[in-house]
Order: C-alpha cells, then sequence, then structure tokens
C-alpha cells in the first residue's frame, strides 16, 4: 500500500534558517552586501600595491575602456543626426534607412552616406559637387554611391526625379579620376572606360549634360552616341579618344559597324560582353577582392550598374543574368507612382475626350503641362488643334528628327511653349522642371510606362497633378490602375473605376466559382 503524502497546511509554521549569515568570513548580524563590497574594497587594494607600473598601465586603459562604453550606452538614446561618424552603432543605421525609406538585398552592404563632406569622397570630386549644386545626396545616393565606390555591381530602383544619374556617375567620375594620367593618355585611343546606355535618344543627351557638367572640371572627355546626329562626327571623335560613351543601343551598333570594328572601338565591346565574367561566388561580395582586381592589371571584371524606376520580377531575373551577386538598392514603395503625385481618373468615350480636354485646360493649369498619346500621328494631329485654338503647344515623338526633338524640349524648358504633347518617347527619364500636369489622353498599354509617364510631374520632393482619361478599350490595364491609385495616399480612386469588372481582377487569372454558388442542371 502506497503511503499518502502529509499535506502542509497554510497555518501551519515553518522554520527557515537564514544560512548566508553564517557562513565562514563573515559576521552574523551585519549586512552580508555590505561585508562583501568592504572585502572586495580591501582585497582590490591589496592588488593594487602588489601590480607593477606596467600592469598598472593596463589596468587603467581596460577601466577606460569600460568607462567609455559605459558613457556610450547611456548616450544611445540620442537620435543618430546628433551622433558624430564614429558614434553610430547598428541601431542607428538601421533607423537611418527607415528614416530615408532604404531596403537592400544582398551581402556585404556597406552604411549609406548620412552628408558629402563626413564621407571619404576626393576634394576634387566634392568641389564639383558643390559646384552643381547639390547640397544633400538624396536617398538614392545615399545608399548606391558607397556600392559603387566598392565596384560592385547594383540594381537601383527608385522613384523618378531621384537624382539615379548622380548615384552611378559619382563613383564613375571617383573611379577614372584614380587611374594614373600617364595610363589615360596611352590608352585614349582604345576606347572607354564606361558605356552608359539608355533606351531614348532624349534620355542620353540628359545623362550627357550631367556627365559633362561634373566630367569636364575633372578633364574627363564625354561622346554621346545616338540617332539624328552625323555618324562621321560621332565615329571621328571615338577615334579622338574619350573616357565615358553615352549611347542608345541601337546606334552604338551601328557606329561600330559603320567604323569596321577597329581596334579603336574593339574595347567597346569588350566592355558589353554576352555574360558578365566576374566570380558568382563570396568574392564577388567583397570589396576589397574587386578593389584589387580593378586596381591590378588590365583585364578586370566589368563592374555593371542598371538604375530604372520600375522593376517588374521578370526583369530583375533577366538582370541578374548579366550581373554577379549584385547589390539590389529599393527607394521607398519600388515600382510604385509618386507619393506626392495625385492622380486622378475620368471614364469616357473616345469621343468625350477633345471636349473634356479643353474644360481641363482652361480650368486654369499653371504651364508647362505634357499631354501623352499612343500614336505619333494623333500627337500631330492634337497638338495642330490645340494650336489653332491658342495655345502653345510642341510634338515629341519618334517620327520626329534629332533637331526637331531638341527644338521642341528646349521651347518648353525656356517657356516658349506651354504644352508639350508626346509619345513614349518622353516618358522615360526626361527631366522638365516644376511640370504642373501630366495629362494621359490616351491610356498607356501597361502600368510600367503609366508610371514612367506620371513621373514627369513631381520631380525632387515637388508635389504635382496626373490625370488619365479611360476607355472601355484601356480594361486590360484597369485592375493596376486601381491597385496604383488605391496605393497613393494623395489620391482617391472614382466609383467608376473600383466597381468596374474588370479593375475587380488581374487578367489572365482564372476566377473559379465556389462550389456552393454553382448552377447544376439536372
Amino acid at each position: 500500500m502506497k503511503k499518502r503524502r502529509r499535506t502542509r497546511h497554510l497555518n501551519d509554521r515553518k522554520f527557515v534558517f537564514e544560512w548566508d549569515l553564517y557562513r565562514r568570513g563573515f559576521i552574523a548580524g551585519i549586512d552580508l552586501k555590505q561585508q562583501k563590497r568592504d572585502q572586495s574594497r580591501f582585497y582590490g587594494d591589496l592588488m593594487e600595491k602588489r601590480r607593477t607600473l606596467e600592469e598598472k598601465e593596463q589596468e587603467e586603459l581596460r577601466l577606460k575602456k569600460v568607462r567609455k562604453k559605459e558613457a556610450k550606452q547611456r548616450w544611445d538614446d540620442r537620435h543618430w543626426s546628433q551622433k558624430k561618424m564614429d558614434e553610430m552603432t547598428d541601431r542607428d543605421w538601421r533607423i537611418f534607412r527607415e528614416d530615408y525609406s532604404i531596403t537592400t538585398k544582398g551581402g556585404k552592404i556597406p552604411n549609406p552616406i548620412r552628408n558629402w563632406k563626413e564621407y571619404s569622397l576626393p576634394p576634387h570630386i566634392l568641389e564639383v559637387i558643390e559646384k552643381c549644386g547639390y547640397k544633400d545626396p538624396t536617398p538614392i545616393q545615399r545608399q548606391a554611391i558607397p556600392i559603387g565606390l566598392q565596384n560592385r555591381d547594383i540594381i537601383g530602383v527608385a522613384e523618378t526625379g531621384s537624382g539615379k544619374t548622380a548615384a552611378f556617375l559619382i563613383p564613375l567620375l571617383v573611379w577614372i579620376t584614380t587611374l594614373p594620367k600617364i595610363d589615360r593618355i596611352e590608352d585614349s585611343d582604345q576606347g572607354p572606360y564606361a558605356v552608359i546606355l539608355a533606351p531614348t535618344r532624349e534620355l542620353a543627351q540628359q545623362i550627357e549634360e550631367e556627365t559633362i557638367k561634373f566630367g569636364k572640371p575633372l578633364g574627363i572627355r564625354t561622346v554621346a552616341v545616338i540617332g539624328g546626329i552625323s555618324r562621321e562626327d560621332q565615329g571621328f571623335k571615338l577615334r579622338m579618344g574619350c573616357e565615358i560613351v553615352i549611347a542608345t543601343p541601337g546606334r552604338l551598333i551601328d557606329v561600330m559597324i559603320d567604323m569596321g570594328f577597329e581596334p579603336d572601338v574593339q574595347k567597346i565591346l569588350e566592355y558589353i560582353p554576352v555574360t558578365n565574367q566576374k566570380p558568382d561566388t563570396d568574392d564577388a561580395e567583397d570589396p576589397e577582392k574587386m578593389m584589387q582586381n580593378f586596381e591590378s592589371g588590365k583585364h578586370k571584371y566589368r563592374q555593371t550598374v542598371m538604375f530604372t524606376a520600375t522593376m517588374p520580377p521578370a526583369v530583375e531575373r533577366l538582370a541578374r543574368s548579366y550581373l554577379r551577386r549584385p547589390a539590389v538598392v529599393y527607394i521607398g514603395s519600388a515600382g510604385k507612382p509618386h507619393e506626392r503625385v495625385e492622380q486622378k481618373v475620368i471614364l469616357m468615350s473616345e469621343g468625350e475626350k477633345r471636349k473634356k480636354l479643353l474644360d481641363v485646360l482652361a480650368s486654369g493649369f499653371e504651364p508647362p503641362i505634357i499631354i501623352f498619346v499612343n500614336q505619333k500621328k494623333g500627337c500631330d494631329v492634337l497638338a495642330k488643334s490645340l494650336e489653332k485654338i491658342g495655345y502653345n503647344a510642341c510634338t515629341l515623338h519618334g517620327g520626329k528628327g534629332q533637331e526637331q526633338r531638341e527644338f521642341a524640349l528646349s521651347n518648353l524648358k525656356a517657356g516658349a511653349k506651354d504644352i508639350l504633347v508626346a509619345t513614349d518617347v518622353a516618358g522615360r527619364g526626361i527631366d522638365i522642371q516644376d511640370v504642373s500636369m501630366v495629362l494621359n489622353y490616351d491610356m498607356a498599354k501597361n502600368i510600367e510606362d503609366y508610371i514612367h509617364r506620371i513621373g514627369r510631374t513631381g520631380r525632387a520632393g515637388k508635389s504635382g497633378m496626373a490625370m488619365t482619361f479611360l476607355t472601355k478599350e484601356d480594361s486590360s490595364v484597369f485592375y493596376d490602375l486601381k491597385q496604383a491609385i488605391l496605393e497613393s495616399p494623395v489620391s482617391n480612386c472614382p466609383l467608376p473605376l473600383a466597381n468596374h469588372p474588370d479593375a475587380q481582377h488581374k487578367p489572365g487569372t482564372i476566377l473559379t466559382k465556389k462550389r456552393r454558388e454553382e448552377t447544376i442542371f439536372a
């Protein structure tokens, strides 16, 4: 039979002996903690007397480090803006990235730039940056420049008008200016050190303007290889030598064919191989290994950087096949419209567009205004009809000659024209200051082109308006457009679009009915 355990009642008394008060070396009835402190002080003083001079110095250094660490911990509640560079902790850098909406992917990402002067840029580069009027780096510049200076491959995704051009130009200029001048002179006839590719002539010319602005004071020569300009002149400039070539892909190939792939232009092909031969190992993420490779010998790995305002997953997968272990930088909501651009959508029939356009223009929007259409012929017809009414309008599309395109853009920038009617040629990268409104007379065929179009307004921290005329023929983009408007904090999705059947699901997705909703025919 199992013996039952005795239970103790609450009113039973239990005797507890305080063994701690009667341990060896301690006196009962006196505070134990105080006795321990006194004992520790006694032995500490005794050891201090027995220490040698060298041991005393080591102890002082140890105590200094402890005090410094304790002081640093006491000040951890300060904001990162109140700290010096060497006081920044990992937590501070995380808060810094959150403040500027910086998200990164990839190993060994360096810390961002807090300001130009704190970062270790060469003095001549800092002087040029100051002359160009760049007071503070933009978010994409804060993170992309340190990565670029490590000669790593980069994928940068940031909103339109966020300073992406300077984000890749500054590391490039730093690298070129660190090369020995004698090597630059000897290699001047062997082709450029860098090739910058742009999808349109206008964007290539805009990048050329920025490159000349930064590079001319440093003695760096730039050649633009684009359509609409004499191939012979471009070939002559390439033979004369330059450090940077800015080109559209089609014209670059044409010029190289015209030049017969002479040795003078072979270096261009070497810089655009079929695949990047950089090792697909941890070495590609190691800045020291990459710097050693860039600084020694003439057989160097190519550094590839890609910058865009939109990066669909399919394009990112393709990009990764040409880059090795790239550092990916996202600013804000990647591939989303500006938070400062108010988006308005009006559903109508095709015949109502012209009347609605005139009503919008008469409502008092400040110039310049950009109107996007999908066809070149429609572009010319709309611009002529606006000029007949009395508006100062110009056109920009692929059917125009290079001089006409440059003339239209310069007139708009100078204020001689108030309205630019354009196709998607003007949708990417064109930087025109103070555009008050972008009007999509014809909706873009996909949401990526739409985001690039409306990115012509609300640039450099300013607000803007984007208005879109929708017809039933645009139903394939209703869903994506609705999502873009809903994600904008300053825009409201109109009920006709929000409730439209084509805006309820993405085109191509199969919707299956629930079993209880199925109709069964007996």
